[in-house]
């Protein structure tokens, strides 16, 4: 069997997630998938499960999913170049908000 050349490579998708469930918290109601502007999540197939992230790279933190949430399950993970960031008066020390 002849071998195949390969001249190009899809690009691959970043392993970044935009936000993170609790899954004590998620009960699989979906109200972020149906709230979602940009349809970056799925229902998950297994009924009670956190839904599907299918398009991480296509989010842009609008907060809807977040803010919609009747549980509170969802926490966005902000870029870096999007996290706020602080300075303590008294101490100088630079704080970040890691979610």
């Amino acid at each position: 069997m002849p071998t195949k050349e390969v001249f190009a490579l899809p690009n691959v998708i970043s392993p970044g997630n935009p936000i993170f469930y609790d899954a004590a918290k998620c009960n699989g109601c979906n109200t972020c998938v149906e709230h979602c502007q940009v349809d970056v999540l799925i229902p998950n197939p297994e009924k009670g499960k956190p839904p599907v992230i299918l398009h991480p790279d296509e989010c842009w933190y609008c907060g809807v999913c977040v803010n919609d949430c009747p549980k509170g399950a969802l926490t966005f993970n902000w870029p870096l170049q999007q996290r706020g960031y602080w300075k303590d008066k008294k101490t100088g020390k630079v704080m970040r908000d890691l979610q």
